[in-house]
């Protein structure tokens, strides 16, 4: 099953067009996200707490393959982002529906579109599981994340997230998909959230994770 979910992952980053690197728009391999120089400064995420799942570290290429998917416009970059997730299948097995972090309205029209979702759907497809993109909402207009401190960052989220659909959630292993773990406020709010809307567990899966989260571009 894990071989037959790495070909489909690897297969979708191949229907990105003409290959180019994630991180600087170089040439690179078919069925390779990153150039040979990119690639040298990625760094696979430790994922010590099974509930909490990272592909990278954030940095390097990662970083600014991240920044482009949500600030340049580049939503093509997904498909090469979610190939990152191929070694962690294993551990997704047990979830039986993928939430993506929302936006709030607003932003999501400035952007046009939800990275999060861009990376979920296609994820639930593979995993043959329902992705309820609606599911978790955002209200509230926060600030951005980057714009605060670490501790200020709970305090901005704390109440962002509401359970949309909880008839949808109720008894359900959630996959909680983001790009970006920076503090863990933006997860732990949304976990707090589809846990109170009924949601059984709550598993998380970002493409990176700054160094030290465990022991900023973040949710939005």
């Amino acid at each position: 099953m894990e071989a037959i979910l790495r070909g489909a992952l690897e297969a979708l980053a191949d229907l990105v067009g003409p290959q180019r690197c994630a991180g600087c728009d170089g040439e690179t391999r078919r069925r390779t996200a990153f150039c040979s120089v990119c690639v040298t400064t990625l760094v696979r995420a430790s994922n010590p707490d099974p509930e909490r799942t990272a592909a990278f570290v954030y940095g390097g290429a990662i970083a600014q393959a991240v920044k482009r998917l949500k600030f340049d416009d580049r939503p093509d970059l997904a498909p090469l982002l979610l190939a990152g997730f191929a070694a962690h299948l294993p551990r997704l097995r047990t979830s039986t529906l993928v939430v993506p972090v929302p936006l709030h309205p607003s932003r999501l029209v400035e952007r046009g579109y939800n990275q999060a979702a861009l990376l979920a759907r296609p994820l639930a497809d593979l995993l043959e599981i329902r992705c309820a993109a609606r599911a978790l909402a955002r209200p509230l207009a926060t600030a951005r994340q980057t714009e605060l401190s670490r501790g200020a960052r709970g305090v901005n989220v704390r109440h962002a997230f509401v359970a949309n659909e909880p008839e949808r959630l109720a008894g359900e292993v959630v996959l909680l998909v983001d790009d970006v773990e920076t503090t863990g406020a933006t997860l732990a709010a949304c976990r707090t959230a589809l846990l109170s809307g009924g949601a059984r567990a709550v598993h998380s899966l970002v493409v990176a994770r700054t160094a030290g989260v465990m022991d900023g571009v973040e949710g939005g």
